[in-house]
């Protein structure tokens, strides 16, 4: 692969999660503080999902048919960019509506986000001589992209005010200008005529007849739903025990690299049945230390819940995709991945994210609603503070203003945090912890695929096929989350 094109395509990458690391983890913690109750910030972290079950298909097919990727790559970005940044105006608001903001602005952003997970990956593909091995070293950018924004954040000292959405909409944008500079990737499949079973993915569906497939199937989706709970939630546990915010959630993304770099180990040595069993136990564990560790704000716990994400993300998901591209036959590899990105990060998160909203709303008692309205009232006089010291001239006036503004801030760091520890966190962390340990127990009850781990090749959709070593773990373009 040339230079020029790795180069690029490494910033597209990077880029690409920048901007969802600027602002997907840490949102709540913000937007709790401008009069978001949980059941909104649960439909805040459900229009992605939403967007997942719809726009992947829409996108995909006005990719592969009728205009260059990186173009529509460009356009999707620069859109989704100034939704952003209108919505983080709206945010500073005297009354920012949830109901607006959620089914008007985020949910139009993520219907221009989250198609181009897919495009990222179809765009640096085409232009790869070997993507087995060319396309991880791509792809990680992306894990480091998401990083870097996390820290970001804690430095630029904005992981809990509105910046952050000014810092993702920046990003958008210039990730949109740059698309137009990316190798030119046009349409394969121009001219071609439609299908409707490949559009829907229907031929997919034909995997679910396969037992053991079905059970995995099942207990992907059934296990995302108390996945919801960590992005929706487990941002605001950390804030409770002190630790910077951005940077601390990016220690889930350090992991998922050291993890992905040793799971070749782990998957000879316990197979698919049990990496994936290891995966959702893990998920078990690290709710369990939330349960434990919130409450009294025990630091290692709250941050060991956090590391172990590596494990729960790369030994679940990344050995679930791996599992569908052994299964199904190379004619609807495609689809099949679709079919389960649809299922997980489309249904079951949806799922997740409202039950997460409804669990929090349980768990969130009276004194913590009246010291986050505290915490609102501060940040109003906080703003119009900021506003007098902008405008005052006379130096004397000017250090009193900023020793007021300091007094202000400490008082609405300690209202904030006591806003926090009034929640219910051991109930609210056991809740998702009891349903991902039933999850565990059926899989583990009912998942025995006793098949080789590759299939025999046959021209019919329905036939499995055998892979050999060098086409055993094929890596999909249309699978925005393959190698994450």
């Amino acid at each position: 692969m040339d230079t020029s094109v790795r180069v690029r395509l490494s910033i597209m990458m990077f880029l690409q999660f920048f901007v969802w690391g600027a602002w997907y983890v840490t949102a709540p913690g913000y937007l709790g503080t401008i009069g978001f109750k949980p059941t909104d910030i649960g439909n805040t972290y459900s229009v992605g999902p939403i967007a997942g079950l719809v726009t992947p298909l829409f996108v995909g097919l006005i990719a592969d048919r009728f205009f260059s990727a990186q173009k529509v790559l460009a356009i999707l970005h620069l859109l989704g960019g100034a939704i952003m940044l209108i919505a983080a105006q709206l945010m500073q608001g005297n009354t920012p509506s949830p109901g607006v903001l959620n089914w008007g602005f985020f949910l139009g952003y993520m219907l221009t986000y989250y198609p181009t997970l897919a495009l990222t990956n179809t765009i640096a593909m085409k232009h790869m001589t070997d993507p087995e091995r060319q396309f991880p070293g791509i792809r990680v950018l992306g894990t480091i992209g998401w990083i870097a924004a996390g820290f970001a954040l804690t430095f630029a000292k904005i992981e809990t005010n509105v910046g952050m959405f000014y810092m993702a909409g920046g990003a958008a944008i210039a990730l949109g200008l740059f698309s137009f500079v990316l190798p030119s990737t046009p349409p394969v499949g121009a001219g071609e005529p439609v299908r409707i079973s490949e559009l829907f993915g229907l031929n997919a569906l034909s995997l679910l007849k396969n037992p053991s497939y079905l059970v995995f199937v099942l207990a992907s989706m059934l296990i995302c739903i108390p996945l919801a709970f960590y992005y929706q939630i487990a941002a605001r546990v950390v804030e409770l025990g002190g630790m910077p915010i951005g940077a601390t959630m990016s220690m889930g993304q350090v992991s998922e690299i050291f993890f992905m770099l040793v799971m070749p180990l782990f998957f000879v040595r316990l197979g698919v049945k049990w990496m994936l069993a290891v995966g959702m136990l893990t998920w078990v564990l690290r709710y369990l230390l939330f349960a434990f560790g919130a409450p009294t704000e025990i630091k290692w716990m709250i941050f060991l819940g956090v590391v172990v994400h590596g494990i729960c993300y790369d030994f679940f998901f990344v050995t679930g995709q791996i599992y569908t591209d052994q299964k199904a036959p190379k004619k609807i590899r495609a689809q099949a991945q679709g079919l389960l990105v649809m299922l997980t990060l489309g249904l079951g998160m949806m799922i997740g994210a409202q039950a997460a909203g409804q669990v929090e709303t349980q768990h969130t008692t009276q004194d913590a609603i009246d010291k986050n309205e505290i915490v609102q009232k501060l940040d109003d006089s906080i703003k119009d503070l900021n506003e007098q010291i902008s405008e005052e001239t006379d130096s004397t006036k000017l250090s009193a203003l900023e020793t007021q503004l300091e007094t202000l801030n400490a008082s609405r760091s300690d209202a904030r945090h006591a806003a926090l520890a009034a929640i219910e966190w051991q109930p609210l962390w056991l809740k998702p912890a009891g349903f991902a340990a039933v999850v565990l127990i059926l899989f583990v009850l009912l998942f025995w695929d006793k098949s080789p781990t590759a299939v025999a090749d046959d021209d019919s959709e329905d036939a499995p096929e055998t892979a050999d070593s060098d086409d055993m773990i094929e890596l999909n373009p249309d699978n925005p989350y393959a190698s994450s």
